[in-house]
């Protein structure tokens, strides 16, 4: 225990950076650059998203109102929705231009919570669960990160406790991303999406303890459609009303 010295907060901050420097790069140099030092700034990106997952499943298994939490999180999808589009040149309304990334990854994150707690729940039987779970993975198809992010917090939330099984089951699933990302989208990107096995060492360092800031989530609510907004600005700034990712 004493080798893990890193909170949830301090994690959390460290996936904002990351993203933060993935979003920039894709407004600075759009269209998939292959440049060695953009990729690099994009393989810092990847450091992002696992750990979003990985907290929405210990948020999950901690949070004291569940209901909430799920409500909370589907209204921020929408009102990220918004941010995310205008950062990237996505239109609003989804599918005019292609069935990749039409909104944030914050759609995918409150999904997996919904597929999370059927996995979890003794209501329905293992065949109703396995048709909601794989309803919403179509559902959450259309977003950034797609279905993989549901299915990866399903398994996090589901291998509560081991943490082996928890990284092995992502990876596994973000494997599957990377494969469908490469033949469909841009193969040197699809292959860069491996890079999240280096989140696994960040996670590794989690000592269970959130930290002793209490805003760290409403931090990240404001940040996030905050820092999107700013990346739209710099596009049109930059490049005009155009997409500058699949999507757009």
């Amino acid at each position: 225990m004493k080798q893990k010295s890193l909170t949830g907060n301090q994690l959390k901050i460290i996936a904002v950076i990351a993203m933060t420097i993935d979003h920039l790069t894709s407004v600075l140099y759009p269209n998939y650059p292959t440049d060695w030092w953009i990729v690099t700034l994009h393989i810092i990106g990847r450091l992002a998203a696992p750990v979003f997952w990985f907290f929405i499943a210990e948020g999950y298994h901690h949070t004291h109102d569940r209901k909430k939490y799920a409500i909370r999180l589907f209204a921020f999808a929408i009102v990220s929705h918004f941010a995310y589009c205008f950062a990237f040149g996505i239109p609003f309304i989804p599918f005019q231009t292609s069935v990749f990334n039409q909104t944030s990854v914050i759609w995918s994150l409150a999904w997996g919570l919904a597929a999370l707690a059927i996995h979890e729940s003794k209501r329905f039987k293992p065949w109703q669960k396995a048709v909601l779970i794989l309803g919403i993975t179509g559902i959450a198809f259309c977003a950034d990160w797609s279905s993989i992010a549901v299915l990866a917090i399903v398994q996090i939330g589901a291998n509560h406790g081991n943490f082996k099984k928890q990284m092995a089951m992502m990876l596994l699933w973000v494997s599957v991303y990377a494969a469908v990302y490469a033949v469909f989208i841009n193969p040197v990107y699809g292959v860069l999406q491996l890079s999240v096995v280096l989140t696994v060492l960040l996670l590794k360092l989690y000592h269970g303890e959130q930290g002793t800031w209490k805003g760290m989530k409403w931090f990240f609510y404001l940040y996030y459609p905050l820092h999107l907004t700013i990346c739209g600005l710099l596009r049109l700034a930059l490049h005009g009303n155009v997409g500058v990712m699949i999507g757009g």
